[in-house]
């Protein structure tokens, strides 16, 4: 499916949840309101709204509660994303400057506290303390996440097991809340966990996708092909690489993320080595067993325009070229 047709089940609800979320964003002080201006106006795919809406469409009625849902969880991932362009001091997003690089971090961090205390503001003042039960629970683990990687990351010592709690709580763990949240919103409480879980899953998948784009063409992806080894993140084809090679592949592996991670020739060599271990067949192979456990997770759900389009997002998701 096109991202289109994807689509097409909630325009109308799309449309003016746009309207609704920059109502939520408006502030009466100019600096803020020109920031948060710059902000939607380079917005991403939306798909967290997309999945948001979707589910709650397939579950039921979307209604006032549902749109809250995603106002809460856009204010909160726009939030996270200038905190995490100050703590990664990175100057661009999406191919844009950042806040952080236009207004310095200050205002960036400021910026940021703003939006968390919408979110806030925002549940109280509609008495919608579920979702903000939901979407806190998210704000913990995606610290959580963050800290629990940058603690492994000294050390260079990130199993499997690691890195997928890492990318459950720093990735997933917002589309598992956007899911749960519409389920919520709807008063289908008995589909919540099977939602969170759900999305948790696709949220899982859709970190592994980012994974592999680092080792494929730089046409075709945002960031520059080797990008997480020059940061020396620890993604999974690397980490499949090094525990399935020999001693000196290892050995050439892990001197290059170590010393030699800015140098292009060394990154180029380990981008060859991770491919000729099989690290991104292994990686593209869980990605797809995320998928489809997630989909028999709804396989029961009636079928609607709605679930055929949320089926659709997920392959999408796993699909997609950048």
């Amino acid at each position: 499916m096109t991202v289109k047709e994807i689509l097409a089940p909630i325009e109308t609800e799309m449309q003016l949840f746009e309207v609704r979320f920059h109502e939520s964003m408006k502030s009466k002080v100019p600096l803020l309101d020109k920031i948060t201006h710059y902000i939607i106006r380079r917005k991403g795919k939306q798909m967290r709204p997309m999945f948001l809406f979707l589910t709650a469409k397939m579950l039921g009625e979307v209604n006032d509660k549902t749109y809250q849902s995603a106002s809460l969880v856009e204010l909160l991932h726009t939030a996270t994303l200038v905190h995490d362009d100050v703590v990664d001091d990175a100057n661009e997003r999406r191919g844009f400057f950042s806040v952080n690089a236009l207004w310095k971090n200050k205002i960036a961090v400021l910026v940021g506290d703003y939006m968390l205390s919408r979110v806030l503001l925002h549940s109280i003042e509609n008495e919608n303390i579920r979702s903000l039960q939901i979407v806190a629970r998210a704000v913990r683990e995606m610290s959580e996440g963050e800290l629990l990687q940058i603690e492994k990351a000294r050390k260079l010592d990130i199993t499997e097991e690691v890195y997928f709690e890492v990318i459950r709580q720093k990735t997933a763990s917002l589309i598992a809340t956007v899911c749960e949240a519409a389920a919520a919103s709807v008063d289908r409480e008995d589909m919540a966990p099977t939602m969170r879980q759900f999305g948790e899953l696709v949220g899982l998948a859709f970190q592994i996708k980012d994974d592999i784009f680092d080792y494929g063409t730089p046409g075709n992806i945002g960031k520059p092909t080797g990008n997480d080894i020059r940061e020396r993140k620890m993604t999974l084809p690397l980490i499949y690489a090094l525990a399935n090679s020999d001693r000196d592949v290892r050995k050439e592996l892990m001197n290059i993320v170590k010393r030699h991670n800015e140098e292009k020739k060394y990154v180029n060599r380990a981008i060859e080595l991770v491919i000729a271990a099989g690290g991104i067949e292994y990686a593209h192979k869980r990605m797809m067993e995320l998928k489809t456990e997630a989909l028999n997770l709804i396989k029961d759900v009636p079928d609607s325009p709605a679930k055929r389009s949320l089926v659709g997002l997920v392959e999408y998701t796993v699909a997609r070229e950048k």
